[in-house]
């Protein structure tokens, strides 16, 4: 992995930072030299493992269980960082479902599950973490999207519905608290060895790597790498912007 940006001593939050590329975030920004919290809903197991492995890279994480769709978890856990850290300077909403479904078969709980999940969960942290950033007069936060949302792809439409909206909240919420010093970006992957690309059906990976310029799927540390960069110093003048890695699509 190329060198990093420092972010020593940034106080950053995770959701869904247990697995995949969320741990993967967690990780890299550890080795950045940032202090890390992150957020799972329900295994106890990766919770685990996720702390060890973030633990080896140099700082014991903060850890949070619960669902990022409950407004009194997210609440409670930025509250307790602003306790124990004194300020909240990185919000990365990672977390985020989906079910490889056709729409017929869709049912409303699917719908609402994804929806408040991949959407609700990035606006219930990002008000609870807005205060702490505006009276501070900086901070950064980063949503997770996916190229669903910005390629013409087959994808689950509950799942590239959640993440347009998420790219609409973005550029919205960007231009409300930029003059507050606070910059709101979407960082967009394509598939990656983790979530998404491991569910498909294996004639739509085809598809995708034949689409593909590069010819390949992404790897975790290639984004992760991308999100130390749009939340450090060196990301200056960046906000409300979309940033895709799928590799040429």
């Amino acid at each position: 992995m190329s060198e990093l940006p420092s972010l020593e001593g940034r106080r950053c939050l995770v959701t869904g930072g247990s697995r995949g590329l969320g741990l993967t975030i967690c990780r890299t920004l550890t080795r950045a030299g940032a202090k890390v919290a992150l957020t799972y809903s329900t295994d106890e197991l990766d919770a685990e493992e996720a702390t060890r492995l973030i633990t080896a890279e140099g700082a014991a994480p903060i850890v949070f269980k619960g669902s990022v769709s409950d407004a009194d978890h997210a609440r409670q856990t930025i509250k307790t960082l602003l306790e124990r850290w004194g300020g909240l300077d990185v919000l990365i909403n990672n977390a985020a479902i989906t079910q490889v479904l056709p729409i017929a078969l869709l049912e409303e709980e699917d719908w609402d599950q994804v929806m408040d999940t991949n959407i609700k969960g990035v606006y219930l942290f990002s008000r609870a973490a807005l205060r702490a950033m505006i009276r501070a007069r900086k901070g950064h936060i980063l949503n997770i999207g996916n190229f669903a949302s910005e390629r013409v792809i087959e994808a689950p439409t509950h799942y590239a519905a959640s993440k347009a909206a998420v790219r609409g909240f973005t550029e919205s919420l960007a231009r409300e608290v930029g003059r507050h010093g606070i910059q709101v970006n979407m960082l967009a992957p394509g598939l990656m060895e983790v979530g998404l690309g491991t569910i498909l059906p294996q004639h739509r990976v085809d598809e995708y790597l034949g689409q593909c310029a590069m010819g390949r799927i992404g790897s975790t540390w290639e984004v992760a790498a991308m999100c130390a960069f749009l939340v450090s110093d060196e990301n200056t003048f960046m906000t409300g912007a979309k940033i895709v890695m799928d590799g040429g699509l």
